[in-house]
């Protein structure tokens, strides 16, 4: 008999309204294994490119075994808006509504954090259903908002996160999280490490394989006769971009190099007003091209830059969906990012790592890998590319995350 899986994710999203990460992709694997998977999450939130529009309190996407569910929400502006807050408590909420909405009892209920405080009712689901709760963790809350954010701890909304988070140490079944070294902070707040299970982002190997062409304008914008050092994704603080561009100013008088960034976010206008005024002639900004596009402009790339501010939340571990995108294409990595005993690019020997936020070691692995025949690159790419293949696939992915779900599951 076919088992029910409802992964509830209030920031979680499709190709057709947004970034399809995580999620929309286990979920597909883990239909193809014969499972019903019911992915919910909320109609309005700030990672949605385009928001489903409907009257209803819930609405209903999907065929076979996967199905999208849309919890109706109350649109806000960005990620800042005190709507946003208030919207995790109503997202809890509704959910539990969802009992008399889904034909197909969960065995399971994956509750996804952020948000924090749907964890409350899934909770409630779980128990309802009694079906076996999973709590995922993709982001350290609330010690993201005190590290990075700079709230108090002391401050009674953040002492509320707190205390959901180690009741979701608690009282979950299994405790699953795409940061490797994050058991660490979890003991600390009372789990058991026997509930602790890794399962890193990956790619879909049936998106990347669609060898869609880059599009005439993206074309346009990128210099032509040059070393590539490139990087797409979000342009946010956290991504240290300023970095890129001063190591792009030591580098300057290095006429065939040049360094791209393709993307957008709340720091693309202060990173241009920053090369305008350092005038350098050798950064390309790009504007946002679709994700099925994204291997298509990695190929105009010699090298791909990941890089992450110093912040010590990062100690715990990353999963950023740029660096298994980078692996597949093929291409040297320089990896930016101080992640503690997690390498994968200096493991898998695909690349260089340098310290965090620093230019002059960035600049100086720019220019080692300029200065390496193409031969040598491209064994550093083939070395990514099998990582990516052997570990990071989502269909291989969706096979560990079922054998947690469903540890004695004859399927």
């Amino acid at each position: 008999m076919s088992r029910t899986v409802w992964i509830i994710n209030q920031y979680a999203s499709t190709p057709q309204y947004g970034y399809a990460g995580r999620h929309y992709y286990l979920g597909q694997e883990l239909a193809k294994q014969g499972y019903r998977v019911y992915l919910i999450t909320s109609s309005s939130h700030h990672l949605l490119r385009e928001k489903p529009s409907f009257d209803s309190a819930f609405r209903f996407e999907g065929e076979g075994g996967f199905t999208v569910v849309w919890v109706n929400m109350p649109d806000y502006s960005e990620a800042h808006s005190k709507i946003r807050a208030l919207g995790w408590l109503l997202f809890s909420w509704r959910i539990i509504k969802l009992s008399k909405f889904i034909k197909d009892s969960p065995d399971v209920i994956v509750c996804s954090s952020p948000s924090l405080l749907s964890f409350l009712g899934a909770k409630k689901l779980s128990k309802r259903f009694k079906a076996r709760l999973v709590f995922e963790v993709r982001d350290i809350w609330p010690l993201t908002l005190t590290e990075i954010g700079g709230h108090r701890p002391s401050h009674p909304f953040i002492r509320l996160m707190q205390w959901v988070e180690d009741k979701a140490y608690r009282d979950s079944d299994v405790v699953i999280s795409n940061l490797k070294n994050s058991v660490h902070h979890m003991i600390s707040r009372g789990m058991d490490p026997r509930k602790f299970f890794w399962i890193p982002n990956g790619f879909s190997l049936l998106e990347v394989s669609q060898k869609a062409a880059l599009n005439s304008l993206a074309l346009e914008q990128i210099p032509s006769g040059k070393f590539l050092v490139g990087y797409t994704g979000a342009i946010g603080t956290a991504n240290a971009l300023d970095t890129l561009i001063a190591a792009a100013e030591r580098l300057k008088e290095y006429s065939e190099i040049a360094f791209v960034l393709v993307g957008a976010g709340k720091e693309k206008r202060v990173l241009k007003q920053l090369v305008i005024r350092k005038n350098l002639k050798n950064v390309y900004f790009v504007d946002p091209i679709p994700k099925i596009e994204i291997q298509a402009m990695l190929a105009k790339f010699d090298a791909c830059y990941i890089g992450l501010t110093k912040d010590p939340i990062f100690r715990f571990g990353v999963s950023p969906n740029k660096l298994f995108d980078y692996l597949y294409s093929g291409k040297p990595i320089i990896y930016a990012v101080d992640s503690d005993d997690y390498k994968p690019v200096e493991e898998a020997e695909a690349g260089l790592q340098v310290p965090a936020q620093d230019e002059a070691k960035l600049s100086e692995a720019v220019l080692k890998l300029y200065e390496m025949s193409a031969e040598q690159r491209q064994t550093l790419g083939n070395n990514g590319r099998k990582l990516a293949l052997d570990q990071y696939e989502y269909s291989q992915l969706a096979h560990q995350f079922a054998d947690v779900l469903f540890p004695e599951d004859p399927l």
